[in-house]
């Protein structure tokens, strides 16, 4: 499905989803609410999810000056890939990690954190970036930081619901109760449609712009590893799909990988080692 199309679908769901809750939390007046709520939504989504995202992490965008190594490897290989610059940005996180965002490739922004500089070495950090200019020159970012955007309202507004209270001719506190359950279930979702083919898509076609397959499988498998085991501070769950792995891998009970917002980490370097293997 063209991504355009794909953003259009999903910030239509999107107001259906929240004139449902507003319906569910305050009948026609909750439901008049929640749409004028979920216009404001789509319009900042479209305009600054990237700055919402990037802010929600305390990132902090870099010059050539202030990290001339990382900055140059993604200004060449952005060059190969035949991008205008990203701005580069670094989140304050042991985790090691990385994602991409902007509403297009001229407006587009590269995250990693200080874990993945620290983590992995120069071959493998390559494989890292070039699988987030893949995302951005797939064009897959926007759709992408969308589903952030929506992920999170949807969780607040369930949130918000529970808290205050519903309507209590329709059920009022336990239809806040299975709203704060199912909207991030929801969100879940929605990531899940739009996420879980991309990665594969961006593995193959990061590994021909960096030319290592083999050092992208690596960094997979370490980034994996130590994601399990190194909590990503801050993180937000409606937030989980733009990263290059899960950094909740560590922290999810086993019906919550039923709702993984990426697939198998080992079938992504099976793929990417066949890949090798026919060089």
């Amino acid at each position: 499905m063209n991504n355009g199309i794909r953003t259009a679908g999903l910030m239509a769901l999107l107001m259906v989803v929240f004139v449902l809750i507003g319906n569910a939390l305050g009948g026609q007046s909750g439901m008049i609410i929640a749409l004028g709520f979920a216009l404001l939504m789509n319009f900042g989504s479209y305009w600054f999810s990237d700055r919402i995202v990037l802010r929600m992490y305390k990132a902090t965008e870099v010059s050539r000056g202030d990290a001339p190594e990382l900055y140059d490897m993604v200004d060449r290989l952005r060059q190969v890939a035949g991008l205008p610059m990203p701005r580069v940005y670094v989140i304050p996180s042991d985790q090691p990690n990385a994602f991409a965002t902007g509403r297009n490739p001229e407006h587009a922004a590269v995250a990693v954190t200080n874990g993945i500089v620290r983590t992995l070495d120069r071959d493998q950090l390559e494989g890292v970036i070039a699988h987030e200019l893949a995302h951005v020159k797939n064009r897959d970012i926007l759709t992408s930081s969308i589903a952030a955007a929506i992920a999170t309202g949807i969780t607040v507004v369930a949130r918000f619901g529970f808290f205050f209270g519903g309507n209590r001719d329709r059920g009022g506190a336990l239809g806040s109760i299975l709203l704060l359950i199912l909207a991030p279930i929801a969100a879940m979702l929605i990531q899940m449609a739009i996420s879980r083919t991309r990665e594969f898509s961006a593995d193959r076609v990061g590994a021909e712009i960096c030319g290592k397959p083999a050092a992208l499988a690596g960094a997979l498998e370490q980034l994996e590893n130590t994601a399990r085991r190194i909590p990503m501070q801050s993180s937000s769950p409606g937030t989980a799909h733009m990263f290059i792995v899960n950094p909740f891998s560590g922290q999810m009970a086993n019906i919550a990988r039923l709702f993984s917002t990426h697939p198998p980490t080992s079938e992504r370097i099976e793929r990417l080692m066949a890949m090798e293997r026919s060089r």
